[in-house]
């Protein structure tokens, strides 16, 4: 699944050919994604220009400046889910999902299986979803996209100043929870999946089954600065590629050749040696090292 890194990256990729580019052409060859593609989208985006993009969690938001008036519909009254009457939007909003990803393509680029949206921008670029299991989507937003249900409760992010040890060391605090489904849950921080939690926890050697409110505020601070370096790094080095994810330009990711724990069951530590060990905590599987990790 692509995390937040990988989701960086697509932004970074694809912002430069779609910034102010105006919107000549949608394309929907499939709707039945995990939302349906909207009805009416292909019209009422048509002559639009795309804003600054930008992303929370691992959404990408895409501004709609200057849309057109056509009704955009899945079913529902358009942004019944928003409750903040001084609308910014409209935007918008793309989840990749299991398999998803965003690629520029060119006119002239035949789509392949699984290629179920295109965005054709004016000068012949093409925002291109790619999504096998289609667990994905693509939504429409009129309102103000920080009042959509889906962001009112979710922490900060892992890269922002609103991000901190004090603020990790104080939600954990009673907590009997593991401290990697701890890290893992979006309300206390987004985007640190079970990759980059994996991760985080070996720089920071702590032993993910250690109960989140038992760890002490001195440790918080190790692996506050660890979820920052290790996100950092992966954003840099392009994301993970783990079987099928590439940037927004066709690149893959190279952080899997510097995973520390993350699927390395059984291997020997790269810092000690010892045999990696492998565990389920919140029915995900989490990999350490018992020597270094404590």
């Amino acid at each position: 699944m692509p995390e937040l890194p990988e989701v960086e990256t697509t932004r970074r990729g694809i912002a430069p050919y779609l910034e102010g580019r105006e919107i000549h052409e949608v394309i929907v060859r499939n709707r039945r994604l995990r939302l349906p593609v909207p009805e009416g989208l292909e019209n009422a985006l048509i002559g639009s220009r795309i804003g600054t993009l930008s992303r929370r969690a691992k959404y990408l938001i895409l501004p709609i400046e200057s849309p057109t008036d056509s009704a955009v519909t899945d079913g529902a009254p358009v942004g019944d889910a928003l409750h903040d009457e001084e609308a910014a939007g409209p935007a918008l909003l793309w989840h990749l999902g299991m398999s998803g990803s965003l690629r520029i393509a060119r006119l002239g680029d035949p789509p392949k299986k699984h290629d179920h949206v295109d965005l054709v921008m004016e000068d012949g670029a093409i925002l291109r979803y790619h999504d096998p299991r289609r667990f994905g989507f693509l939504d429409w937003l009129q309102g103000d996209v920080a009042s959509d249900r889906r962001f009112v409760r979710l922490g900060p992010e892992p890269l922002s100043p609103a991000f901190d040890d004090e603020r990790l060391f104080q939600c954990s605090r009673k907590r009997r929870l593991a401290v990697k489904p701890f890290l893992m849950d979006n309300a206390v921080v987004v985007g640190v999946g079970n990759i980059y939690a994996a991760e985080a926890l070996f720089l920071a050697g702590i032993d993910p089954r250690r109960a989140a409110g038992q760890i002490s505020r001195e440790r918080y601070v190790r692996l506050t600065a660890a979820i920052r370096e290790v996100l950092s790094s992966a954003i840099t080095q392009g994301g993970t590629t783990l079987r099928d994810f590439v940037s927004g330009t066709g690149e893959p990711g190279y952080f899997a050749q510097r995973l520390n724990v993350y699927g390395r069951d059984g291997e020997p530590c790269r810092r000690c040696g010892r045999e990696l060990r492998l565990v389920t905590l919140g029915q995900r599987a989490s990999v350490f090292c018992p020597n270094c990790q404590t």
